[in-house]
């Protein structure tokens, strides 16, 4: 069985703590923030820089786990940890499974902020 997109248990935690409308409203900032700690993982990677691939990561990983988005938090976690190089050697393919998973999570966070 595959782990579902966002974790509903904790992002109706999340709503009832914080309140619908300040969810939606942190919804929308991890939408805008989002894309751009991916793109930061990318130019980071191509100009080898091993501290700002990790603080991205790290920012990727904190973001999508306040939201229930396990499986997007756990791929981050992973490259924080093993670090800009093995990233490197898969040209990027990690980025790639990222950047998709990151495309379910910024659909079913639409819908969820939204419903």
């Amino acid at each position: 069985m595959t782990q579902p997109t966002i974790d509903h248990a904790t992002f109706e935690e999340l709503k009832a703590t914080a309140g619908a409308e300040f969810v939606s409203e942190l919804v929308d900032t991890f939408l805008v923030e989002a894309p751009a700690m991916l793109a930061d993982l990318r130019s980071s990677l191509a100009a080898g820089d091993a501290d700002r691939f990790r603080r991205a990561a790290h920012s990727l990983k904190s973001n999508s786990n306040t939201f229930g988005a396990l499986a997007l938090g756990a791929l981050a976690k992973n490259l924080e940890l093993t670090g800009i190089a093995p990233a490197a050697a898969a040209n990027g393919a990690t980025l790639d499974i990222l950047d998709a998973e990151y495309a379910r999570v910024a659909a079913a966070l639409t819908e969820l902020a939204r419903g």
